[in-house]
């Protein structure tokens, strides 16, 4: 076996639910936290956990944030979104 026969594991990409998870662990975590940091933490705790975050986009952080939020599963601690119903 030499040294360029290793293989590398690709990192697996994450689905909604480990978004969803590493949303509410980093508003657990995080008492104050600006809108403007919430996405780039929130994509440093997916890739801490061990996924590929180049594929994340802002847009579905913050699509599974408001979902989360409208559900009642977490407050919007963050207070950007508009109607809470």
């Amino acid at each position: 076996m030499t040294y360029f026969s290793v293989e590398f594991m690709k990192l697996p990409y994450p689905r909604n639910k480990d978004i969803e998870k590493a949303i509410l662990h980093v508003l657990n975590s995080y008492a104050t936290l600006s809108p403007q940091e919430f996405v780039p933490v929130v994509k440093h705790e997916l890739a801490r956990r061990g996924f590929f975050v180049g594929l994340v986009t802002e847009k579905r952080i913050w699509r599974l944030y408001e979902k989360l939020v409208k559900e009642g599963t977490t407050l919007d601690y963050l207070d950007v979104i508009k109607n809470k119903k």
